[in-house]
């Protein structure tokens, strides 16, 4: 018999089944204060106490002699978001080991689509900044996704879309921090202290032998970790990467007797803190920006700003759908049942929500040049992408509410989409049970 045609955004590994919900709630609470934090900064920074803002943002702290005597927004940007990466890495290990990456069958869709989601939006802007004034230091700004906002706005619009369908932006976004991490140490290193990176590879793979040895006694891991950290920012790579291989080095596998996975266990602990503290606190210091009417008319006619957002509000839907086309289209493959390429396209307008890492990547990009147009041009895009992308997935999660419910009445005759127990099943919802067959009848 032929084999049956391969379907996109089909069925879950139980490791992605299991804590989908979970990241679903934390990552909601998680963009609600982002956007907390993002409020307050543009609040402070346009009031009368802006100078209190940019005076504790440039204050300094921390040893000299150790190179880390840094200004308050660069322990956010430095240290709070290694904290961020960390749980990045602690989820590219655990999709790569036991989630949506493992099999070649279901890692080909996020891997090529978030490939696509960052090339055409870097070719976008690009050409943009070929006109004079264009600046092209800044290509990498749009190719960022901000999964916390993303999944804040996908829980809020679409309760009844399919689980795949949520996954898919889940593991792409993941997917897409890798590709930005890639880029921010290849691209954003301008010189490397082999010695000090040694040390921090020694700490790294002794994190990693202890933890594959179940020693993991806070008072020596923590320590081992920072030790990582400020040996990675000593050599002059970014500091955040050191969180990523950090998170990378823990095991995914369980073994006999535990519960869940080390990785798992872990990202379950750290994800809070990351997305209810190291992530708002960064957006905190990061976000603030002095808004005139002369800002907005620089940052208009700025190459820059319009690469940004052409990028981030066109370049990244049109990648991603795009991408995900060309394997539909090459390897045969149809959408699952039920699903529509409006429900892509919208989920590719979330993925064009690129707050926390471009925002990084604007400051490593532009110093201190250009960094207030940049802001705003993200901060614009990550807005204009999120209306679009919330409006197009809340009418195609009407359309499946109102399936479920036609679907969960009772039915006379042959029902081709399949009964209501399966219907559930697809886009995540509960029913009752199936009533008992009365024999009398």
């Amino acid at each position: 018999m032929p084999d049956k045609p391969t379907r996109l955004f089909s069925r879950l590994t139980p490791s992605t089944e299991r804590t989908l919900s979970d990241i679903l709630r934390t990552e909601r609470a998680g963009g609600i204060l982002l956007l907390v934090g993002t409020v307050a900064a543009l609040i402070w920074a346009n009031s009368a106490w802006a100078d209190s803002y940019e005076a504790l943002k440039s204050f300094q702290i921390g040893p000299h002699a150790l190179h880390l005597d840094l200004s308050v927004e660069d322990w956010a940007k430095d240290g709070l978001l290694a904290i961020f990466f960390f749980v990045v890495g602690l989820e590219l290990k655990r999709e790569i080991v036991a989630g949506e990456l493992r099999r070649p069958a279901t890692a080909i869709v996020p891997i090529v689509a978030a490939v696509g989601g960052m090339a055409m939006p870097a070719i976008l802007y690009t050409v943009v900044n070929l006109q004079d004034g264009g600046s092209p230091e800044g290509w990498a700004v749009p190719t960022a996704t901000d999964i916390a906002f993303a999944v804040a706005v996908l829980s809020v619009v679409g309760k009844w879309l399919p689980n795949a369908l949520r996954a898919f932006l889940l593991t792409l976004a993941v997917v897409d921090d890798l590709l930005a991490i890639i880029i921010i140490a290849v691209f954003f290193t301008d010189q490397i202290n082999f010695l000090w990176l040694a040390a921090s590879v020694v700490c790294i793979a002794v994190f990693g032998l202890l933890a594959a040895k179940r020693i993991t006694p806070w008072w020596l891991m923590v320590p081992l970790a920072v030790a990582a950290w400020a040996f990675m920012h000593a050599s002059g790579i970014h500091a955040t990467i050191a969180g990523v291989a950090l998170g990378m080095v823990v095991p995914a596998i369980r073994r006999k007797g535990e519960k869940h996975a080390l990785a798992e266990h872990w990202e379950h602990k750290w994800r809070p803190v990351s997305a209810g503290f190291a992530v708002p606190v960064f957006a905190l210091f990061a976000a603030g920006i002095a808004i005139s009417s002369e800002a907005i008319s620089t940052a208009v006619s700025d190459p820059v700003a319009q690469g940004v957002v052409i990028g981030l509000v066109i370049g990244k839907p049109l990648g991603i759908v795009l991408a995900t086309w060309l394997v539909a289209t090459f390897t045969k493959a149809n959408l699952d049942r039920g699903l529509n390429w409006l429900d892509v396209l919208g989920m590719a307008f979330l993925a064009g929500i690129g707050f926390t890492v471009s925002l990084l990547i604007g400051d490593l990009a532009f110093s201190d040049e250009r960094v207030a147009e940049v802001k705003m041009a993200v901060l614009a895009a990550s807005i204009l992408a999120a209306i679009i992308g919330a409006s197009m997935l809340f009418w195609r999660d009407r359309f499946y509410r109102r399936l479920y419910e036609s679907r969960s009445n009772p039915v006379v005759g042959h029902d081709r989409m399949g009964d209501a127990h399966e219907l559930a099943r697809m886009i995540g919802g509960t029913v009752a049970p199936r009533p008992e067959k009365d024999d009398a009848h």
